[in-house]
């Protein structure tokens, strides 16, 4: 237990394990196989920086390896340690089951502040921190892929990608060793705003449904829902963006570090985020009301609730205040255990962690499967659905000049209809599509048992099934 009486994050995750385990028929045995960590690595390094020796301390948790590579972020962050690496894993597991990416789950963490110190320096920890994890084999395109995760991002990516490359010159699939690469580097479109993505698919595919919309006492669609987004970082600030721009959303309240800010009419997410750029918070940003307790922000009204920071920000002092009907976990573990169970029981309806930010890893997938085909999305196939779609529209045409009839495609129509899809498409195309099935997946659940209320149970029960029925395959 924590300080504040609260389990910890991994205990946390656990315990939701637990809950959707007592409504499957697992064999004891294996359901702790599953549940537990496999191993954990704790290294310690020196990296000489302004004339001294300084030591740092990273870790990589694997969780499971029923599938292998196993695949999680490498975050850094000043307050990691070992208890939230080992969940952070645990919930990598759930997820790629969730939405069917063929990955174990892992994580890893470095207990280091990164605005601390310059790119030359960052640079010189993060290659002797993947040095450490390489000669391990905890980075290596068939059993642990990293990617992106907070504080960290493409350039660390490329960083580590090239240290692997230097430490295995000869492995031809050694750009698979590590997902969420600049595009340049062996990376895909798509991959820095895959989970925000991800978050505004999720939504909009709940949304496809009328009675699930329903039980979160909404109604209609996501055109003018009232938005709170916690966190305007990468995720955050993608979700938000897309929310805003492409489904009518209306964000009014963006919460940062320093506080938050409010404007009903809606924030301008993009000039939001320059500003935060430029002076380290929202205060000040001159189109909105600032408001020093940013935690509190959470407790405005709204229709959707976006927590996209970190773990544990909504917890038993605060959830009873919580207002929003719906809140969709754009990070990992924003609700606590116990916050879970009492914003279960006020009748409000929370889109989980493991299904909303699968985004991330599901372009992280489809990098991956790129990396190791050495041929980008869309190469092969692109002009020749073009030629395809040309004979259709010159068919059209002319079948309408022999006919006399005279009508004419509009010409937007048939530059749209005539141009084959690019990788960025393909990208966007087959994320959509993962995260319909994986909605689906924990509907049926939702829907279809009586003992099952929500949708974390109905995720948490289809991701095991998956995993226990990768070990039985096994001879588990």
């Amino acid at each position: 237990m924590s300080a504040t009486g609260e389990p910890s994050f991994r205990q946390s995750v656990d315990l939701m394990f637990n809950r959707a385990a007592s409504l499957m028929d697992l064999p004891p045995g294996l359901e702790e196989k599953i549940r537990v960590c496999n191993a954990t690595y704790t290294v310690r390094f020196g990296v000489r920086l302004r004339g001294e020796i300084r030591t740092f301390t990273g870790y990589r948790s694997v969780h499971s390896e029923h599938f292998e590579p196993a695949k999680g972020g490498i975050r850094y962050a000043p307050n990691v340690h070992q208890d939230e690496v080992e969940a952070l894993a645990a919930l990598m597991t759930y997820k790629c089951a969730l939405v069917e990416a063929p990955f174990g789950g892992s994580k890893g963490g470095l207990c280091i502040d990164p605005r601390h110190y310059d790119d030359f320096e960052l640079e010189q920890i993060t290659r002797r921190f993947a040095y450490e994890l390489i000669k391990r084999d905890m980075i290596n395109p068939a059993q642990n892929v990293p990617a992106p995760d907070m504080g960290t991002g493409e350039k660390e990516m490329a960083i580590i990608a090239d240290q692997y490359a230097r430490m295995n010159t000869t492995d031809i699939n050694g750009k698979a060793c590590v997902t969420g690469k600049p595009p340049h580097a062996g990376g895909i479109r798509g991959r820095v705003e895959a989970t925000g993505r991800g978050v505004e698919y999720a939504l909009q595919e709940f949304f496809r449904h009328p009675d699930d919309v329903k039980t979160a006492g909404l109604s209609g669609t996501l055109d003018g829902k009232r938005v709170i987004v916690q966190g305007l970082g990468n995720v955050g600030y993608h979700a938000a963006k897309f929310l805003s721009i492409e489904d009518g959303c209306i964000v009014t309240h963006v919460i940062e570090r320093d506080g938050f800010i409010m404007n009903p009419k809606g924030l301008n997410i993009d000039a939001v985020r320059d500003w935060i750029t430029e002076h380290g918070g929202v205060k000040g940003y001159p189109e909105g009301e600032y408001h020093e307790e940013g935690l509190k922000g959470l407790e405005e009204e709204c229709d959707i609730l976006i927590p996209a920071a970190i773990e544990g920000v909504i917890n038993m002092h605060n959830a009873h205040e919580i207002k929003a009907p719906l809140i969709i976990e754009a990070a990992n573990g924003p609700l606590t255990a116990g916050a879970d169970e009492i914003l279960r029981h006020k009748g409000v309806v929370i889109i989980p962690d493991l299904y909303a930010n699968a985004g991330g890893v599901t372009v992280s997938y489809f990098e991956w499967v790129k990396n190791l085909s050495h041929i980008r999305f869309g190469r092969m196939q692109r002009r020749q659905e073009e030629a395809r779609h040309h004979l259709i529209v010159n068919e059209l045409e002319r079948l309408s000049a022999d006919s006399g009839v005279g009508w004419q495609l509009s010409p937007d129509f048939k530059e749209k209809y005539l141009r084959g899809a690019d990788e960025l498409e393909l990208v966007r195309s087959g994320l959509d599509d993962t995260m319909r099935a994986a909605y689906q997946s924990m509907r049926e659940v939702w829907h279809t048992r009586n003992d099952v209320s929500d949708l974390r149970t109905a995720g948490f029960m289809v991701a095991v099934g998956r995993v226990a029925a990768s070990y039985r395959a096994k001879g588990l």
